[in-house]
């Protein structure tokens, strides 16, 4: 099934404090893991992941920090804030509420 990306990618915040509520992460896996959760049918592009994580840090939502030098490379992981946490909630509230709205408006 094909989705409206704009669905998704309205959400993208949301989405990317969850799964930094669950550890910090580098870019390429968080695309990884959202393309993995989704059984392949979505994928976060990277220069949509890379403008949101700009927006989340300079909002003071996540930090980002360069870990140990890998095969590759550094890579640059990102943690969630305290702030970050309490948007999370809030937009989870939102989302919440958005989708029973949508549900009751499409009702028959």
């Amino acid at each position: 099934m094909e989705i409206n990306s704009d669905i998704l990618r309205g959400n993208l915040d949301t989405i990317l404090l969850a799964f930094l509520r669950d550890g910090d992460k580098y870019g390429y896996q968080i695309c990884k893991l959202a393309k993995e959760k989704c059984g392949g049918e979505f994928e976060i592009k990277e220069p949509s992941l890379y403008s949101t994580i700009r927006r989340l840090e300079a909002q003071g939502c996540i930090e980002g920090y360069w870990g140990d030098e890998s095969g590759g490379g550094r890579r640059r992981y990102f943690r969630i804030t305290e702030k970050g946490i309490e948007k999370y909630h809030h937009n989870l509230l939102n989302w919440e509420f958005a989708k029973r709205m949508i549900d009751i408006l499409l009702e028959g």
